[in-house]
């Protein structure tokens, strides 16, 4: 067994990638603060890129994620060891042109991997954000 050294969270993995119990932000500042020193930049330019899309949204903390609401939860985005994950909801119901552009890239049901070892694209996290907030104006 392995002990999270934050949490004290006990898992049969060496270093388990966990939502530690320790990291309870309460502002997405406090949570782009937590994260490891190179990783801030990438968060603050994904905030900053969400938030020129959709600028009604507000900004919270939700799932113990940055989260932008706007009548629903939009978007979320998170950091990994390994990768940004960007969580716009069900990935098969955004837009076909940006399906296409996400072929590339790690998905899952509704989360997208950008790995920190390839250049992020932030023009793809933003035209997910506009198509998000067309989806909720209609």
């Amino acid at each position: 067994m392995w002990v999270c050294p934050k949490c004290g969270r006990e898992f049969k993995s060496k270093n388990q990638n966990h939502f530690c119990e320790a990291d309870k932000s309460e502002t997405i500042d406090e949570y782009i603060a937590g994260q490891a020193e190179e990783i801030r930049p990438i968060l603050e330019k994904v905030r900053e890129v969400i938030r020129e899309a959709a600028p009604a949204a507000k900004e919270k903390i939700s799932w113990r994620m940055p989260t932008y609401w706007q009548g629903e939860n939009l978007i979320h985005f998170c950091a990994h060891k390994n990768h940004l994950g960007i969580h716009p909801g069900l990935i098969t119901n955004l837009s076909e042109n940006i399906l296409k552009r996400l072929e590339n890239y790690k998905t899952s049901k509704g989360a997208i991997q950008f790995p920190y070892n390839k250049p992020i694209d932030y023009e793809l996290i933003s035209d997910i954000a506009r198509w998000r907030v067309s989806a909720v104006d209609v």
